[in-house]
């Protein structure tokens, strides 16, 4: 079964179920294959696993029939004679069921543990080979309810779940073993309660995986608008919209409560169902066998020992259901883990690896769209030259951050080529143009962990010595070495705790350490303060020299020295030329310049 992009619930060949599908969707064996493939590195602890579970189910069911052979062959003869025999024999299996319970239970829990570990990996691994376009569509906090309440409900399945329920399934074979072995015909009357305990499983259980199926599609829209509210908590409070934000979490809030109440609802009926089922039980094999005993057709020990078997008899039906349920809750949180790993990972393009460019970059005819033929880009045409630096200026919308997506190729254009030393991007291999491709953004993510770190992102190959070199070129150690641990400095999440000057200084260092041959700023001089600009405006010309360049630039003043400039507007190149030519042409560039200089 091919699971569809996004988060929100189950689908089918890429399209989002609707409610009455996910509410007659049956049990899905190819699922739970798969999940258990999970165990297969695992095989030996899997078969001591059964082999524990088997001798637990004989052993801790043995303890009635000991009792019938205490009553017919010791009590009611009032034959002593290895009375204590039996007794210590009775307490050596409650040791043994003691010792074996707890190396199941020990095992068992490796194996969960085991085998979530190697779904965290396999979603960890898979996310990050995803295309972007997955990630724009697809809200975080869905991302984060898959590795988090998903894979601990499958954890659940795997250290609970599958293990209890085939437990439980040897119990109940110890248990109508015993009762055959006792007597066949009071063997048959127990079985009559089969139909009538498998029927109300099967019926309740079928309503209860309705309503978590629904349960799990809601907790992924819940999720999403409480990691949105979260995000955004600055803009709620800005614009005095808890109200809103409220409102809408309450409506998210209540919808999944009411899927959560009726599968309780369900839940509650079903125990006290099977409760009573055990005493009319009970009552039939009083009766029944009692008769049995009266006639005697069979002995005192075969009935006391059989009314300690119907309670337990349905035990392991009722802890069967309540398994079931867990397992249930599993599958339909493994419809979303495998959903991600179902999506077509990014591709990675050929097998061009150079291991530098001379970075000629040239556009031929490019169109490009996000979704269907909304273009964002149109024709577009330019090429530059090693070494040389390319601006590019327009209004928001106009296509220049598109640009760069594509020139770090991470998305795949509909119409036209895009060359990088006179080979097409298609053709390289994606780790290796990247790697060859450095990019400084308006908004730069930091990691937590030290400064260190986020300058070299953990790369073996950038040294201690490069990382200060990086810094030093890029006037970065003005602040680091002002901070009390230097390089060592703890960053908060984000980098919150620096500056946005700070924090772009990082990412020029970050870049330069890198040592790509290809530089992209995407508007990297925006939003901070004179001084600071200056520095940057430093670590600029020190990170270009020598290197082919493509900038993105709100301000003018920033980019008169670019061999050349064009000029976006609505997708297309409408102009280009130099800072000077393009004054002359008294178009856009010179009315966009025109503005800027009576504001400053």
């Amino acid at each position: 079964m091919m699971m569809g992009g996004g988060g929100g619930g189950s689908s089918v060949a890429g399209r989002p179920l609707s409610t009455e599908e996910i509410n007659t969707k049956a049990f899905d064996f190819g699922l739970m294959v798969r999940l258990l493939g999970y165990l297969r590195p695992y095989v030996p602890w899997v078969l001591l696993t059964f082999v524990l579970i088997f001798a637990a189910s004989a052993s801790r069911q043995a303890g009635p029939y000991l009792t019938k052979i205490a009553v017919d062959d010791y009590l009611i003869p009032g034959n002593a004679d290895g009375f204590l025999n039996l007794v210590v024999i009775f307490a050596g299996l409650l040791v043994f069921q003691f010792a074996v319970r707890g190396t199941q239970t020990w095992v068992t829990s490796m194996l969960g543990q085991w085998a979530m570990r190697d779904v965290r990996m396999a979603i960890f691994t898979h996310m990050q080979k995803l295309p972007l376009r997955y990630f724009d569509r697809t809200p975080i906090g869905r991302l984060m309810a898959m590795n988090t309440n998903d894979v601990d409900a499958l954890n659940e399945m795997f250290a609970d779940g599958v293990v209890s329920i085939i437990s439980e399934l040897f119990t109940l074979l110890a248990i109508l073993g015993y009762i055959f072995y006792m007597d066949a015909e009071l063997g048959v009357v127990t079985c009559l309660a089969l139909p009538l305990a498998s029927g109300a499983t099967v019926w309740l259980q079928a309503k209860t995986s309705q309503a978590y199926r629904r349960a799990r599609m809601l907790f992924g829209r819940f999720a999403a608008s409480l990691q949105e509210t979260i995000s955004g908590i600055e803009v709620v409070q800005l614009f005095g919209a808890e109200k809103r934000s409220a409102d809408r979490f309450t409506e998210e809030n209540d919808s999944y409560l009411e899927t959560r109440l009726e599968s309780t609802l369900y839940q509650s009926l079903y125990h006290p169902f099977m409760d009573l089922g055990g005493i009319l039980l009970m009552a039939l094999m009083l009766w029944y066998g009692g008769s049995k005993v009266l006639a005697g057709e069979t002995e005192w020990g075969v009935l006391v020992a059989m009314l300690q078997y119907v309670p337990r008899f349905f035990h392991p039906i009722r802890n069967i259901a309540s398994r079931y349920s867990t397992v249930l809750i599993a599958l339909a949180s493994s419809e979303r883990v495998f959903e991600l790993l179902d999506t077509e990972p990014e591709p990675q393009g050929g097998e061009h690896k150079p291991k530098s460019v001379r970075g000629e970059i040239e556009f031929r005819d490019v169109w490009f769209a996000y979704n269907d033929e909304d273009w964002v880009l149109k024709g577009v045409s330019f090429k530059v030259a090693p070494s040389d630096s390319l601006a590019i200026v327009g209004a928001t919308g106009a296509g220049k951050s598109t640009i760069i997506n594509l020139v770090c190729g991470f998305y795949p254009i509909q119409r036209g080529s895009i060359l990088l030393d006179g080979i097409e991007i298609r053709e390289w291999n994606a780790d290796a143009l990247r790697r060859r491709v450095g990019v400084v953004q308006q908004d730069v993510f930091l990691f937590a962990g030290d400064i260190e770190m986020n300058i070299s992102l953990g790369a073996p190959e950038i040294t201690r010595e490069r990382i200060h070199q990086a810094a030093h070129d890029v006037n970065a150690n003005r602040f680091i070495d002002a901070l009390p641990d230097g390089y060592k400095h703890e960053i908060s999440e984000r980098g919150s705790s620096l500056s946005v000057g700070q924090r772009q200084l990082l990412s020029f260092a970050r870049a330069l350490a890198a040592d790509p041959d290809v530089l992209v700023l995407d508007e990297a001089t925006s939003n901070v303060d004179t001084e600071t600009e200056i520095w940057i405006q430093e670590a600029v010309e020190n990170l270009m020299s020598q290197r082919t360049s493509i900038v993105i630039a709100h301000r003018l003043s920033t980019i008169r020295n670019a061999d050349k400039i064009l000029v976006m507007h609505h997708g297309e190149i409408r102009e280009e030329g130099t800072h000077e030519e393009l004054l002359v042409l008294r178009g856009v560039y010179y009315r966009l310049h025109q503005l800027q200089y009576q504001e400053e």
